[in-house]
Parts: C-alpha cells; sequence; structure tokens
C-alpha cells in the first residue's frame, strides 16, 4: 500500500517508459510516412476511431471499479481478522484460568501458547497469500524493477519454515511444514489445544464454545482470502480490456493526421506528442487497474497484510503484558507492505 501523499510523476513515468517508447514509434512513424512520404493514405477519419476509444474507455473504468472492490474487500476482511484476532487475545487471558489441573505458571504457557500459535497462523496465511500465481503480474519488467528499487517483501525473501519456528513446537512443527495448508493446520492445532484445557477444567462449556466460535470466525476470513487469491480477477474481462486498449493507441495517430491536416500541414507533427500522450493515458489507466486486481501479490498497492499482521501481534502480545514486544513495521519509501 502506497502511505505517502501520491506517486510522483517521475516514478509513473519510469514505471510506464517502456510502454511509452512503444507509443513514441507507433506515433512517429505514420507522421513521418503522411509528412515526408506523402503517404496521404494514413490518414484515417476519426470517428470510428473515437468509436473504439469510448469502447476502451467503459471496459477500463468497469475494471478498474472491479478491482478497486476486490482490494476494498480484501482490507475489510483482514481488518476482520485484526478484529478478531483481538477478541481471541482478550478471551484467552480471560477465560483460561487456573485450575486444580492447571497452576498459574501452567496457566501463563497456555496464554503463550495460544497466542503464538495464532502469529504462526497469521505468518503461515500471509506467506500462503504471497504466493506467485500465474495471472499475477509482480513478475512483469516494470514490476520487478519497482520493487527492487523501492521495497522488500519479507514473504518472499523469508522462509516460512524459519518463522514459524519460535512459535511452535517441535512437533506441531514437524506437523505444519508437511501440510498443503499450514494455515488451516495451526487452527486446528488451536482446536486441540483448547480441549486439552477443558478436558483439565481451565474453562466451562459455554468459554470452550465461545472460543471455538473465534476459531471458526479466523477459518471463514482465511477462506475468504483464499477465495480473493485463488480466483483472479475474469481473464475475459482482462483480455478484452487490453484488446481494445493497444488497437486505439495503435489507431490515434492515424486519426489525428486526419484530423491535424485540416489546420494546416504543419500541424501534422503534432500527431507524435498527441498521441504519445493519448496513448500514455489510456495505457496508464489500464495499468492501474492491472496492478490493482491482486490485493495479495505483493505490490506496492496490494493491502499491507504483513504490517497489519505484526500490528495484531504486538497488541497480543502486549495484552499478555510481555516485555519484549516486536516494533511495528515500517514503510519503505512510502510503501507499506
Amino acid at each position: 500500500m502506497h502511505a505517502g501523499r501520491q506517486y510522483s510523476l517521475v516514478e509513473f513515468l519510469l514505471w510506464t517508459r517502456r510502454d511509452t517508447y512503444a507509443f513514441v514509434v507507433g506515433s512517429t512513424v505514420p507522421t513521418v510516412l503522411y509528412g515526408v512520404f506523402h503517404f496521404s493514405w494514413l490518414a484515417l477519419p476519426w470517428v470510428p476511431i473515437a468509436l473504439v476509444g469510448t469502447a476502451a474507455a467503459f471496459i477500463v473504468g468497469f475494471r478498474n471499479n472491479a478491482t478497486y472492490a476486490r482490494v476494498w474487500e480484501a482490507r475489510q476482511i483482514y481488518g476482520a481478522i485484526v478484529n478478531t484476532s483481538r477478541t481471541w487475545g482478550m478471551m484467552v487471558r480471560d477465560f483460561v484460568t487456573a485450575c486444580p489441573g492447571l497452576d498459574a505458571a501452567a496457566v501463563a504457557e497456555a496464554h503463550r501458547s495460544l497466542v503464538n500459535r495464532h502469529v504462526a497462523w497469521l505468518t503461515a496465511l500471509r506467506f500462503q497469500l504471497r504466493q506467485p500465481k500465474p495471472w499475477e503480474t509482480m513478475s512483469l519488467p516494470h514490476n520487478v524493477e519497482y520493487r527492487r528499487a523501492h521495497f522488500r517483501v519479507a514473504e518472499l525473501e523469508g522462509k516460512l519454515e524459519d518463522e514459524l519456528a519460535p512459535l511452535l513446537s517441535e512437533a506441531e512443527h514437524a506437523v505444519v511444514v508437511r501440510a498443503s495448508n499450514r494455515a488451516t493446520r495451526i487452527v486446528a492445532f488451536q482446536g486441540e489445544a483448547l480441549a486439552k484445557l477443558r478436558a483439565l477444567g481451565s474453562f466451562d462449556p459455554n468459554a470452550h464454545v465461545a472460543l471455538e466460535r473465534v476459531l471458526a470466525d479466523l477459518y471463514d476470513s482465511q477462506g475468504k482470502c483464499e477465495r480473493i487469491k485463488n480466483f483472479p480477477y475474469p481473464r475475459q474481462f482482462a483480455t478484452i480490456n487490453l484488446f481494445f486498449v493497444r488497437i486505439f493507441n495503435f489507431l490515434v495517430p492515424f486519426g489525428l493526421i486526419g484530423e491535424l491536416k485540416k489546420v494546416g500541414d504543419a500541424y501534422v507533427w503534432l500527431t507524435i506528442p498527441l498521441g504519445v500522450l493519448i496513448a500514455w493515458v489510456f495505457n496508464g489507466m489500464e495499468r492501474v487497474g492491472q496492478s490493482t486486481e491482486n490485493p495479495f501479490e505483493g505490490s506496492s498497492n496490494d493491502v499491507p497484510i504483513t504490517s497489519m499482521s505484526r500490528t495484531i501481534e504486538i497488541d497480543l502480545r502486549e495484552m499478555l503484558g510481555e516485555e519484549h514486544v516486536p516494533p511495528p513495521i515500517l514503510a519503505q519509501n512510502d510503501i507499506l507492505l
């Protein structure tokens, strides 16, 4: 997530410069052929080109609205995870109490274990959500270049096994790292731990039901995240969006030649800067929609699940009164992940 006031124009120009080079060539070639070699047949009427541009504008607007909805839904889901996590910490602290089979020291250890396991779940979930998918765009050259210059994605550079090691017991760690869905397995361990505590008499059946309901809410939020991660913005709409924009950008110089020659032959050379500008505007809208449609892939426009997970961990550890609390994650060049 960009946490600054706005992207700078220089950033945006550098991000789109490869396409801009193509627009310069695409506008220069027909203009030179018309102005120098007098290929008058290159001048096309503007009306059909404008119709293509109208269709492209509609489909670009539709896509950008849809991709923004995906990002906003993802942010709402992770906001629910924040709230549910705080509820979990409060219930663990208040419900898990001493009993004949559990002394004060064992209660403190149970609190710590349940919180650590929850942090492990958050860690496993964010690593799973950052796993690249074939339809995602972070492997494209312009995105790779921007990421290397401005920020680092912890989940792409670290190892989940190493981060889980201090949060789980050796037996649990061995099982989780072999699981196909590690986050799901960690929540299952939470349920098993609650059942053992209930058997010892640490809390009553009503408290057990309430704690299990929180785990069910966590499963629900995880499933919603996985739905967004594993079901892309429909490829048919993404494809026609790209085709319409490219066709329009290709045709714009030919239409401008026809319009500008009405003013005077010298004005035909304005086709080059105007063609580049129009193509850049449409391409920029298409690019923004493309970079927004996958809110968990690790881009500068993502939901900041890494920093939100750290915020949850800080809250939970402070609830338990721990002294060694990790610091919050800060933005890297205005990019918060």
